[in-house]
């Protein structure tokens, strides 16, 4: 085997190896990409009890324009049946007590609901946050996969540059001599 050969092999063999480390760049960045992938894609489901959806459901007509004026329109009504009416009719007469121990019973009972409604959302907030947090990962790694291939790619540019540097030297050499004879 000749000198010109014996540098093709080897030149050949270490561009085999420069592909199995790049390979094993791309096997790794796959086998971390699917872990992140199938809990984003795959997430756990959520299951409402009957508590939670009627929490839910509370706590959306409670906080909307619909629930205020209603609730508004009733007092409105209860205040002026109960002052324009006499007698047996009137059945909570001015400073309105059953109407004070209604709303405070409605706000005793809303406010637990609401807030259990609101600690729901946080947990759905906490596994959004999550997943934001899982998509950055995400971005992470194809980064870094993506410094590790150059990183390669610079290190066999040198080292092959390096291998023309000492061939062409070599060359050089020998018509030098061939000159100088």
């Amino acid at each position: 085997m000749s000198p010109d050969q014996k540098q093709i092999n080897a030149i050949v063999e270490e561009q085999k190896k420069y592909l199995q480390d790049l390979n094993t760049i791309v096997e790794d960045s796959i086998k971390e990409e699917r872990l992140i992938l199938k809990h984003l894609l795959h997430p756990p489901m959520e299951t409402l009890t009957r508590g939670q959806s009627l929490s839910d459901k509370v706590a959306q007509f409670g906080g909307s324009w619909k629930f205020i004026i209603t609730f508004l329109t009733l007092l409105a009504i209860w205040i002026i049946f109960n002052i324009v009416m006499t007698g047996v009719f009137r059945f909570d007469p001015y400073p309105f007590i059953l109407m004070n121990l209604v709303l405070s019973c409605i706000a005793a009972l809303q406010a637990p609901i609401i807030m259990m409604s609101q600690n729901r959302k946080e947990e759905k907030d906490r596994k959004r946050a999550e997943n934001d947090y899982l998509v950055n990962l995400k971005a992470e790694i194809e980064v870094r996969g993506l410094h590790q291939k150059i990183d390669l790619l610079f290190d066999e540019q040198i080292k092959s540059l390096y291998t023309i540097q000492t061939q062409q030297l070599e060359l050089l050499q020998t018509i030098l001599k061939k000159i100088e004879k």
